[in-house]
């Protein structure tokens, strides 16, 4: 069979490269995406550097925003926030 189709192991190895490793990640980027442009005043995040804070303003011409933390109010890209510590943060608390 292999001598028909030489090609078919190579096509079946970007078939499993394509299902385990790109549409994840395309996945993660839509979410990620969506939590950005989700953001509103008044959610409390953490930054990926590990800040916490409240969000006191949003910028849409640059994309930023400001969080206030205990040391004072910081500007921020959005993409700076992390999607699944603020989650955490948010999360109900379990009994």
């Amino acid at each position: 069979m292999l001598e028909q189709y030489p090609y078919l192991p190579l096509i079946l190895m970007f078939v499993v490269v394509y299902f385990f490793m790109i549409a994840p990640q395309r996945k993660r980027q839509k979410q990620e995406k969506k939590f950005s442009e989700e953001l509103k005043k008044g959610d409390k995040v953490v930054t990926k550097s590990g800040m916490h804070g409240k969000v006191v303003d949003l910028n849409d011409s640059d994309f930023s925003c400001v969080i206030e933390t205990m040391a004072g109010k910081i500007k921020f890209d959005r993409t700076a926030i992390s999607m699944e510590m603020s989650k955490k943060v948010n999360a109900p608390e379990k009994k």
